[in-house]
Order: C-alpha cells, then sequence, then structure tokens
C-alpha cells in the first residue's frame, strides 16, 4: 500500500494550528465551523490559538466536518497529544483479504472493458485484462512493479506518444492530482507531480497532438488513445470506499473506463467470448 505519510504536517505545531489550516482551506468560518460541529465561535477560536486543549472527540468532530482524509486526522490527534484512531493495515493483510478479493473481482467481472485499483499516489494495486490494451507498445522499463498510473499514462515512452488528445488528458490529469494535494499533504505525492508535469508534451508535428474533436456528442472529456491502428474513445469514473475506518481503505481508489463512441463499443464486443 501507499508509503505516502502525513509527516508534512508536523506535530510540534500542535493541534490549533493545523485545524487553523484545513478551515482557511475549506474556506469555512469560526462561526460556520461551530454551528456544524455544536460548539462557539470562541471555543474555535480558543483551541486554534492554543488556548483550549480540544477533547479528542472534538478533534475528530472538526475533522468530519471539515472533511479531513483519515490519514491526516491521525495527524491531528497526535498533534493533539492522543493515539491515532485509524490504523494502517497493509494490503496483504489476511484482515483485508475479503475486500481485495471483492475488489479484483469486481475489475474482472468488468471486461473487457479496462479497470485498475490505484492507492493514494497513484501506484497500482490491481488491474484487469482490459488495461492490456493500453499498454500496447510500453517498455519494459516503465511496467516493472510497482506501476504508477501517472507514470505509465504520461510518460514520452508510456501512453503518451498513442493518446490522440494528450494535452487535454494530461490537463485533466494533473487538476486531479492537484485536488489530491489539497487533500493530502504528501511528498511523495508532491514528487510525483513534479516527475510527470515535467514530462515533454509532443508538438502538432509529432502526429500525437490534440486531434480534432469527434463527431458525436461527449458526455465527459473522454481519453481518445490509438490501438491496432484503430482509435478508442474512453470515459473514467473514480470511485473510493464510504466512510473507511482504514487508512489503506480510505486510500484506495478504483478506476473504471466506459466506452465513449458506437465504435469503441463495438470493437470491445469482439473481444468477448
Amino acid at each position: 500500500m501507499t508509503t505516502a505519510t502525513s509527516g508534512d504536517a508536523p506535530t510540534d505545531r500542535g493541534v490549533g494550528p493545523l485545524l487553523r489550516a484545513w478551515r482557511q482551506q475549506r474556506r469555512i468560518s469560526q462561526l460556520e465551523l461551530a454551528l456544524r460541529a455544536d460548539s462557539s465561535a470562541r471555543h474555535i477560536s480558543f483551541v486554534e490559538t492554543g488556548r483550549a486543549r480540544p477533547s479528542e472527540e472534538m478533534v475528530l468532530r472538526l475533522a468530519e466536518h471539515l472533511d479531513v482524509p483519515v490519514r491526516e486526522r491521525n495527524a491531528l490527534l497526535l498533534a493533539a497529544g492522543y493515539a491515532p484512531r485509524y490504523p494502517e493495515t497493509p494490503l496483504d493483510d489476511p484482515a483485508l483479504d475479503a475486500l481485495r478479493e471483492g475488489v479484483e473481482r469486481l475489475i474482472r467481472g468488468y471486461e473487457p472493458y479496462p479497470a485498475l485499483v490505484f492507492d493514494a499516489t497513484y501506484q497500482v494495486v490491481a488491474a484487469n485484462r482490459g488495461i492490456m490494451m493500453f499498454l500496447e507498445g510500453v517498455p519494459e522499463h516503465l511496467l516493472q512493479p510497482p506501476l504508477n498510473a501517472m507514470r505509465l499514462t504520461l510518460h514520452p515512452e508510456g501512453m503518451a506518444p498513442r493518446i490522440r488528445n494528450l494535452r487535454a488528458w494530461r490537463g485533466h490529469l494533473l487538476e486531479q492530482m492537484e485536488r489530491q494535494m489539497a487533500l493530502h499533504r504528501s511528498a511523495p505525492l508532491r514528487e510525483l507531480y513534479e516527475e510527470v508535469a515535467a514530462y515533454p508534451v509532443p508538438d502538432d508535428a509529432s502526429g500525437v497532438a490534440d486531434a480534432d474533436e469527434p463527431p458525436y456528442p461527449c458526455i465527459a472529456l473522454p481519453m481518445r488513445i490509438e490501438h491496432e491502428g484503430r482509435t478508442l474513445s474512453f470515459v473514467s469514473s473514480v470511485s473510493t470506499f464510504n466512510t473507511p475506518m482504514d487508512v489503506t481503505v480510505a486510500e484506495l481508489a478504483i478506476e473504471t473506463f466506459v466506452p465513449a463512441d458506437p465504435a469503441t463499443v463495438k470493437y470491445l464486443q469482439t473481444l468477448v467470448p
């Protein structure tokens, strides 16, 4: 599972400044947070300035109303002098056998459509056979574990040369990572973002610049990728677990790819035995 840490949120600052930073990031006033958390603006102010030490229950309540990720809730508890509440169970631990098997069964059942599971730093932890059509021509050194979905997609030797609307799809992925970085104060995620954002983007003469708009309506930005001499078009959807109580589970995401045009549907139907 992810090696990302919340070391980006130092506990020696105390819980008050950390809570204030989360509140300001969410653009919520002290009064609004107090009303949500059944407290008072005065108490919230005292907690943020260190004049009052919040109870463990109050830390968790404020974190919930600020939509703080599970890993960062542990950091808040530590900063307030309490033990972490949420475990981080390795994905290969027997305690997660049922979850892991269920997810793998889910993405296998999605075939021939592509689907994969990744963690908070986009390391691929499971994928179905449908993903193989995306990996056509990708060199072996990029396929060595641990696989990283962002690196595979945007690396100039990865999928990027075959993505017909690379500039638009790249922009979408980088914006997705920026949203994740606003939620997760993760140094590894920041390093990955800086790496993939620095990859060169082929110019129009390379033959992989943004293609013309397809002759059908799009419900969402598609990824248009070449495969065996044809252009396939997919829109993606990312799902996470509701109310996770474990850091590992909280940071898992399932991405599925849906055909975005009739030609892609027809081609995928030929793959069904």
